[in-house]
């Protein structure tokens, strides 16, 4: 018995009782340390679940589903300042505060402008516990009797706060408001970098959506020729996106070449460092070309901007501006040249046919009259017609004769035709309608077919001839046909030959400028230009107008 009681003094006061002490704080300790580690693998499970893309409900939720695990908790939210006001952002379970800003009376409102952590026990009032304004607070119409309050910092900056609940009063000690605030301070890097995120694509949806808006094209080129990126305004390009190898070369997508091109405007800004303008052709159409370098954080240009606008258009009106400039001065001088002949001519005219008068029908010298009075005639018909040809501003459509039109073109310059031992077929339906058109414009389309047809034959041997014809075709079709036995055009060049300012002809011989107006005048009548040929055999274009339908359009 006195054995016993020794034993239990000595397990109470001396080694024993030491060793045990140890062993309980040892344990303790041990369990501290267990929880700390659950703590830490579920922070680093949590932050590893969050993506950057996620809304800040689906950040809460994830954290609330997970939270349990390491602190009691019954609900978790977030309260992120909007400019002066402290909002609820983000809540589990929603309450009737979500969405709605908090009032500065809130112990919220304490933790955000004090910078400090709280914890916070509803009916009650320890030292270490934070003091409750007069005024309800919304914490205490959330069914919560423990509340941990952490503040967001980003750069030293306060964004939010974060609050923990639980129904339970005295839940949270210093350990889990310490793990609460790794937990806030991880939150606020997750918050502000989906933040960052959304305002990076914010910025690239839009820079993208102008990008493709832009109607013109636009290509990003490397070094290599490689087409990096573009706003997919050429069908061809698009079939090119995201393909490798020569596919993908600006020269092959862009030009239809194997090779680069000679001179080549990115090696041109490659080498200056400066934007470069040309104007290119390309299959039919026109475009101003602009090459913008694009330059690196070590100054160093490595890709180039390639702006393309179609001006196509503008360069036909170009070409159609400066062709009607030239008639204008084409008719003052006509008018010049009408007042100086007419009245010679008049007195030729007039005093050859008194002289007929006075001779008698037996006189041999009568037919020299006739021959006088006849070339007088034709002459004053050539000038009315050149007249009638260079009066400006008669752009009204009315119904024409197209043979009519045909007929004082030849008069006009079947002179010039026949110089070069040019021979002229016509064949001209008799029979042919009439047709809404302006018979001007007609007259210029028919001359430059002609003119087109006679160099055409300048360098040919043999027989040399013009065949020029109108007939209906499909009775849908009013068609003047000009075809010659010439030189012909090479199949390459048939798809250049209505560009403006292309020309085979030496620069003292022509301009390009009529075949591309004579297009675009079809073109206005709702009609078309064709062309035929072969090299060697000859060339055949045909001028292709509307008929005049029952309502009288076409």
């Amino acid at each position: 018995m006195i054995d016993d009681k020794l034993s239990i003094i000595q397990n109470l006061t001396g080694v024993n009782s030491s060793k045990l002490n140890y062993y309980l704080e040892v344990q303790r300790s041990n369990e501290q340390i267990k929880i700390q580690i659950n703590r830490l693998k579920i922070l680093h499970q949590l932050i590893k679940d969050i993506n950057i893309d996620m809304s800040l409900s689906d950040i809460v939720e994830r954290v609330y589903d997970r939270l349990p695990q390491a602190v009691p908790c019954s609900f978790l939210g977030l309260a992120l300042a909007e400019g002066e006001r402290l909002v609820m952002t983000a809540a589990i379970p929603i309450n009737a505060s979500l969405g709605q800003p908090l009032p500065k009376t809130s112990v919220l409102w304490q933790s955000y402008t004090g910078c400090q952590r709280l914890l916070y026990n509803i009916n009650t009032n320890p030292e270490y516990i934070c003091q409750l304004v007069n005024e309800q607070d919304p914490l205490e119409g959330w069914g919560l009797k423990s509340v941990a309050i952490v503040p967001l910092l980003v750069r030293q900056k306060v964004i939010g706060v974060l609050i923990v609940g639980d129904k339970q009063s005295f839940t949270y000690g210093d350990s889990e408001l310490n793990f609460i605030e790794q937990l806030a301070d991880q939150l606020a890097i997750c918050i502000e970098n989906a933040r960052l995120y959304k305002e990076v694509s914010k910025a690239k949806q839009e820079w993208e959506a102008t990008f493709k808006g832009v109607p013109d094209p636009i290509f990003l080129v490397d070094k290599s020729y490689n087409i990096l990126r573009h706003n997919q305004r050429i069908s061809d390009v698009a079939l090119a996106a995201g393909e490798s190898g020569e596919k993908t070369k600006c020269y092959r997508v862009l030009w239809n070449r194997s090779t680069p091109c000679e001179s080549c405007s990115l090696q041109e800004v490659h080498q200056t460092g400066r934007g470069v303008y040309r104007q290119i052709q390309n299959e039919g159409a026109v475009f101003d070309a602009f090459y913008y370098p694009l330059v690196d954080s070590a100054g160093e240009i490595y890709a180039v901007i390639l702006h393309m606008k179609d001006v196509t258009n503008k360069v036909k009106m170009e070409a159609q501006l400066m062709h009607s400039t030239k008639l204008v001065a084409i008719g003052e001088m006509a008018v010049g040249v009408a007042h100086e002949l007419n009245s010679p001519m008049t007195v030729i005219i007039g005093t050859a046919q008194m002289m007929q008068r006075d001779m008698g029908k037996d006189d041999p010298r009568l037919e020299w009259l006739d021959d006088i009075i006849s070339c007088g005639m034709r002459c004053k018909k050539i000038i009315q017609n050149l007249l009638s040809f260079s009066r400006q501003g008669q752009f009204s459509f009315n119904k024409t004769n197209v043979n009519e039109q045909v007929e004082k073109v030849l008069s006009l310059i079947h002179y010039q035709i026949n110089r070069n031992s040019i021979r002229i077929v016509k064949d001209l339906d008799p029979a042919l309608p009439l047709i809404m058109a302006n018979g001007h414009q007609l007259q210029q389309v028919v001359i430059n077919l002609l003119l087109n047809a006679r160099d055409a034959l300048e360098e040919c041997e043999g027989e040399k001839i013009i065949h020029i014809a109108t007939y209906v075709q499909e009775q849908k079709w009013v068609v003047i046909s000009v075809k010659d036995n010439g030189c012909g055009i090479e199949p390459a060049n048939l798809t250049k030959i209505f560009n403006p300012f292309y020309t085979s002809k030496e620069a003292s011989k022509g301009t390009g400028l009529g075949l591309s107006v004579s297009l675009g005048i079809a073109q206005s009548h709702g009609g078309t230009l064709e062309v035929e040929s072969q090299p060697g055999v000859g060339s055949t274009f045909k001028f292709k107008l509307p008929l005049i339908s029952n309502g009288g359009e076409y």
